[in-house]
């Protein structure tokens, strides 16, 4: 077992008024901020300040530029997809275009040949049909 010492509560208090005093003194022994250290310390942690702002600054920068770049790049790859689509949508235009004066091409060629087998028909009747009857 430990040995009963037999502070009393008065000798408790002086023991802890003098380490207030002792913790005091050392607090007014600290440098002031005429202090040529205290200086030096505050100049020291004002150029960390500095240099961490201006990385921080530097990464802002390099962020933005490299999301700039990569705006222009997808705009780029945008525009050549359009440039693409805008030739794809003129060939197809063409072919129709194309597709649609074949069709009537035919269309015409049909209608001659009917008109062609019209005129043998009425050829090969001589014209002596119902249709001459009526004054055709």
């Amino acid at each position: 077992m430990t040995d009963y010492k037999g502070n009393r509560f008065s000798e408790r208090l002086n023991t802890a008024a003098s380490a207030k005093r002792a913790a005091l003194e050392q607090y007014r022994a600290k440098a002031g901020p005429d202090d040529p250290a205290f200086v030096e310390r505050q100049a020291t942690r004002l150029a960390i300040s500095l240099a961490r702002d201006s990385r921080r600054a530097e990464r802002k920068v390099a962020r933005a530029a490299d999301q700039a770049a990569r705006e222009a790049a997808e705009a780029v790859r945008e525009a050549e997809v359009a440039r693409q689509a805008v030739e794809h949508a003129a060939e197809a235009a063409a072919l129709q275009a194309e597709q649609a004066a074949r069709t009537v091409a035919l269309e015409i060629e049909r209608k001659a040949a009917r008109d062609a087998r019209y005129a043998a028909r009425k050829a090969r009747s001589g014209q002596s049909g119902r249709g001459a009857a009526r004054g055709r």
